[in-house]
């Protein structure tokens, strides 16, 4: 009867799983994540949220927009957030435009979590801080709402 295969020191993905951490000690290589990564991760983990309209302040917002016009530029994915990456840990600033009405306790807590887990989940980085900076709030009628008709003919 064969017996289940275990994960042998010498494969690739030795020291891989849950719970493992990056750089172990007696791993047979070292594994290095870019800070790109991680602010993508987080950009998207953010987004998720319910209550988020977006991220980045104005000025941000604006070069993002005018970027993703660009053919061949690709989408902005890490506007409004910087993170610093070490060996095994990460620290991320978020800033973000939070929705009219949403709790922004609320929205700030809800966030900090999806960040916090989906970046430890797919990086294996422990996060230390999850800054949140709301730099505005998007009214409903702003950027593609209800256009006001002119009182004047």
């Amino acid at each position: 009867m064969a017996q289940p295969s275990a994960s042998k020191p010498g494969t690739a993905l030795a020291g891989v799983g849950a719970g493992s951490t990056l750089n172990e000690e007696g791993a047979a290589g070292k594994t290095t994540i870019s800070s790109v990564v991680v602010q993508k991760v987080a950009g998207l983990a953010t987004r998720e949220v319910t209550g988020i309209h977006a991220l980045g302040g104005g000025v941000s917002r604006a070069f993002g927009a005018i970027r993703e016009r660009i053919p061949g530029s690709g989408t902005v994915t890490t506007s409004g957030v910087t993170v610093e990456v070490g060996e095994k840990q990460a620290a991320i600033d978020l800033d973000v435009v939070v929705e009219y009405g949403a709790r922004i306790v609320d929205v700030a807590r809800a966030v900090r979590r999806n960040v916090i887990g989906q970046v430890e989940q797919i990086t294996g980085l422990e996060v230390i801080e999850v800054n949140i900076a709301v730099n505005d709030i998007h009214l409903p009628d702003e950027n593609g709402g209800e256009t006001e008709t002119s009182r004047v003919e």
